[in-house]
C-alpha cells in the first residue's frame, strides 16, 4: 500500500470559481477516491492564492477592503468541497498563520549564493503574475489575457534558476519528476533548452501596496507571489514547525503528485524544483498538467456571456451528472470543449444508458422474481487490468468510456433477450440474464465510483449480492423537479 499526497493548485481570489476550477477539484478527488478504493492512504488538498497584486487590483476595483475581498471569495471556494462532493482533507489560504511562517522558513533555507539583489526593468503582466521578454510577448501584449504589459523599474531580490538547468533536465528526462502528458514534458524540456534566465522573486512593497507574505530581513519587500504560493504544497502540511503531516505526505510518501492547468506547468517543474533543490528539500514526484475547457469550441469570456457557473450547473444538472459530464469531455493530452447542450447529452447518457439500466433490471428482477437474484462476483481480468492502467496513467476519459462498454453490453443484452417476455415461457432462462446482468451492474458501480460516488452508492446498496431492491429513478434533473 502507498501514501499519495494529491493537490491541486490555489487560484487567485479576484472573482468566482469557474468550471475550470471545478473540473480540477473532480479530477483530483476522482483519482483520491480510487486509490483510496485500492488501500491506499491519501491526502487531497485545495486552497487559495490570496497574496497576488491581482488580487489587490480587484478589491480596489470592487471598492471593498482587500482583506474582507479575499476571505469572502475563498470561502466560495472553500464551498465547492460540498457542493462538488470532494473528500480533500484541507483547505489552504496563504493568508494563514502557518503558510506565512512556512514561506518564510523555506526562503531562509535556500543557498545563500541563490540569492542576490539588483534594479531591473521589465514588462510585467499582473494577471498571469510574471515577466514577459520581448520574445514572448511581442509588441508588449501578454500572450494570455491580451492586455498591454506594465513596464516596471525597481530593486528586487533575484534567484539564480539558472544554476539548475541541468539538474531539472536530468530530473524531468529521466521521470524522476514524471510530467503527464508527455506533450507537456517535452514542452518543458524545450523550454529548458533554450536557457534558464534567473529571475525576480520579490516585489518592493509599495508596488505590492503593502500586500504579501514580508521577505524575511528585508520590511521593504514581499515574496513574489509564485514562491509564496507554490509553498502552500508543504506549508499546509506543517512545514513551519516540523509536524508529522510533512513527514508523513512530504518526505516519506511514496507519491507528491500536483494536479494543476497546463498554463503553470513551468511554475511547477521548473521553479518549484529549483527552489526545493536549493532548500534542501524533497521534490514532487509528479505533476499532471491538464488541459482548458472550451465553451462550443470558445474561449470562456464574459464578454462573450459563455462562462459556466458551477453552482448553476449543480443546481441544474446534479453533482454525479456534472462530475462525469466534466470527466468524460477533457481528453488526457488535448483542451477539451463543454457547453450547457453538451452538458445535456452527457446527461442522456446517464439517464437513458446507465440510470434506465439500473432502473428496469431492478423493477424485472422484483417483479418476476421478488429481487431474488443471487449475483456472481463478475470479473474480466484482461478489462480491470486495462482499466487499472488507464486510471493510473490519469485518463480518466478513457476511463470511462471503457467502463461504459459494459453499460452498453448489458442494455444489447436485455434488448436481445428481453426478459420481460421471455419470463412467459422459460423463466430460468429470464433469471440468468438478469442476474448475469445485475452482476454486470454492480461491477460497473464499483468502477463508477470514483466518479460518480453518489449514483454509485445508491446501485451497490440495491443490488446486493444476494437480492436487487427496486431502484427509485436514477439522475432526476433538479431543475425539471423544481419546474414540476
Amino acid at each position: 500500500m502507498s501514501t499519495r499526497y494529491l493537490t491541486t493548485a490555489i487560484p487567485y481570489v479576484n472573482a468566482k470559481p469557474h468550471i475550470g476550477h471545478a473540473f480540477e477539484y473532480v479530477q483530483a478527488d476522482a483519482l483520491a477516491r480510487y486509490f483510496r478504493s485500492q488501500g491506499d492512504t491519501v491526502r487531497g488538498q485545495y486552497g487559495t492564492d490570496d497574496n497576488s497584486l491581482k488580487n489587490v487590483r480587484a478589491a480596489e476595483a470592487a471598492g471593498e477592503p482587500i482583506e474582507n475581498f479575499v476571505t469572502r471569495h475563498a470561502e466560495v471556494f472553500r464551498s465547492l468541497k460540498d457542493l462538488l462532493n470532494l473528500t480533500f482533507d484541507d483547505f489552504i489560504r496563504t493568508r494563514d498563520d502557518k503558510h506565512i511562517r512556512g514561506a518564510q522558513k523555506l526562503w531562509s533555507m535556500f543557498k545563500p549564493e541563490d540569492i542576490y539583489k539588483k534594479s531591473y526593468s521589465g514588462n510585467y503582466c499582473v494577471g498571469c503574475e510574471m515577466f514577459y521578454t520581448d520574445e514572448e510577448a511581442p509588441g508588449g501584449i501578454c500572450p494570455t489575457h491580451k492586455k498591454p504589459l506594465e513596464a516596471i523599474q525597481e530593486e528586487n531580490y533575484f534567484f539564480r534558476l539558472s544554476s539548475y538547468q541541468d539538474a531539472i533536465t536530468n530530473l524531468i528526462e529521466s521521470d524522476t519528476l514524471k510530467i503527464t502528458p508527455t506533450s507537456r514534458k517535452n514542452e518543458m524540456l524545450g523550454f529548458i533548452k533554450s536557457g534558464l534566465q534567473d529571475f525576480s522573486i520579490s516585489r518592493s512593497i509599495a508596488r505590492a501596496e503593502n500586500w504579501g507574505v514580508p521577505v524575511p530581513g528585508d520590511a521593504s519587500q514581499v515574496m513574489y507571489v509564485w514562491v509564496d504560493a507554490l509553498s502552500n504544497y508543504i506549508t499546509s502540511l506543517g512545514f513551519a514547525d516540523d509536524e508529522p503531516d510533512y513527514t508523513k505526505f512530504w518526505t516519506a510518501a511514496d507519491q507528491r503528485l500536483h494536479i494543476i492547468g497546463k498554463d503553470i506547468t513551468r511554475f511547477h517543474v521548473i521553479y518549484w524544483p529549483a527552489f526545493l533543490l536549493s532548500a534542501g528539500v524533497p521534490l514532487p514526484t509528479e505533476v499532471l498538467a491538464h488541459g482548458f475547457f472550451t465553451v462550443d469550441g470558445e474561449k470562456m469570456s464574459k464578454s462573450i456571456g459563455n462562462v459556466l457557473d458551477p453552482f448553476e450547473l449543480v443546481a441544474d444538472f446534479g453533482v454525479d451528472a456534472l462530475r462525469y459530464g466534466f470527466l468524460r469531455s477533457m481528453p488526457l493530452a488535448d483542451d477539451g470543449d463543454i457547453s450547457r447542450a453538451k452538458l445535456e447529452d452527457r446527461y442522456a447518457d446517464l439517464a437513458n444508458g446507465l440510470g434506465n439500466l439500473v432502473s428496469r433490471v431492478s423493477a424485472m428482477a422484483n417483479k418476476y422474481f421478488a429481487g431474488d437474484l443471487q449475483l456472481t462476483k463478475f470479473v474480466d481480468a484482461e478489462l480491470e487490468a486495462d482499466l487499472r492502467a488507464t486510471i493510473e496513467g490519469y485518463d480518466l476519459k478513457s476511463y470511462i468510456e471503457k467502463v461504459w462498454k459494459m453499460v452498453d453490453f448489458c442494455n444489447e443484452q436485455i434488448d436481445r433477450d428481453a426478459p420481460f417476455k421471455l419470463v412467459k415461457t422459460d423463466a430460468e432462462a429470464a433469471k440468468k440474464s438478469l442476474t448475469e446482468c445485475a452482476s454486470i451492474i454492480h461491477w460497473i458501480a464499483n468502477w463508477l465510483a470514483p466518479i460518480i460516488p453518489e449514483s454509485s452508492a445508491k446501485i451497490l446498496a440495491a443490488y446486493r449480492l444476494d437480492h436487487v431492491d427496486v431502484v427509485t429513478p436514477m439522475f432526476p434533473r433538479r431543475d425539471r423537479v423544481a419546474a414540476e
